[in-house]
């Protein structure tokens, strides 16, 4: 004989509330749940009331929401601000060639001692490719950048308005992204590439604490790790 908890447990659910979801996108994303790239389906669901399982009655809107295409789990749509892990490595590998480029233009290119650090620099982020004729090249077409000396930004003064706009372009959207320590090394590869030739010039100083800013650290600990890396035998 069945208790009456297993006879309501048989009972039939006459009437509820069902989401009903339409695909509006898809994609690729950083699945905080599988912890890696996936596909996503955008969603957006639609409240029906339900008798007998049948929907009839409409009960509005729901929120729009991203599906994972392997764990399934909703997301809401800010998932998709997080970058995924071929994007994340672009964006690193950009930010650590416009930094090298800005420290260049800055403290100049006729050391080579200072062009083998800023290669060794660029290949160590993934761009294999890059060599020191090519560095040249494109800080030698940066230098003819119009608008130094108007003094409304200290990074233009230093290294050009072009490279300092872009400074700001390619760290910021990536500061979020990084971890301090991760934000510490990419100021840190510059300050090791401006220092290969002897001390910090003005401009270079100059450009390191631009680049600190752009990636969010705060002015004492950028003034602290550029000292140190100046007190570190190269």
């Amino acid at each position: 004989m069945q208790s009456a908890k297993g006879q309501r447990a048989l009972r039939p659910v006459l009437c509820g509330v069902r989401t009903i979801w339409d695909a509006v996108g898809d994609g690729a994303f950083f699945c905080p749940g599988c912890g890696g790239d996936r596909n996503y389906r955008r969603l957006t669901g639609r409240r029906r009331l339900t008798v007998l399982g049948v929907p009839l009655v409409r009960r509005g809107e729901t929120e729009p929401v991203v599906e994972c295409a392997a764990c399934l789990t909703h997301y809401a749509p800010e998932a998709l601000d997080h970058p995924t892990t071929t994007r994340f490595s672009a964006m690193l590998r950009e930010a650590v060639h416009t930094v090298t480029l800005a420290v260049l233009a800055a403290g100049g290119t006729t050391s080579r001692t200072v062009l083998e650090a800023a290669v060794a620099t660029v290949r160590d982020a993934g761009l294999d490719d890059c060599t020191q004729e090519q560095l040249f090249t494109v800080v030698e077409v940066l230098a003819a950048d119009t608008g130094r000396g108007s003094g409304s930004d200290p990074a233009a003064e230093a290294c050009g308005p072009t490279l300092a706009i872009e400074l700001h372009e390619v760290l910021a959207p990536l500061a979020p992204h990084l971890a301090t320590a991760g934000r510490e090394s990419v100021l840190l590869q510059g300050a090791r590439i401006a220092l290969a030739d002897g001390p910090y010039c003005a401009a270079e100083r100059q450009i390191l604490t631009t680049v600190g800013s752009a990636l969010q650290l705060p002015d004492d600990d950028t003034a602290r790790l550029l000292a140190a890396a100046a007190r570190t035998p190269s």
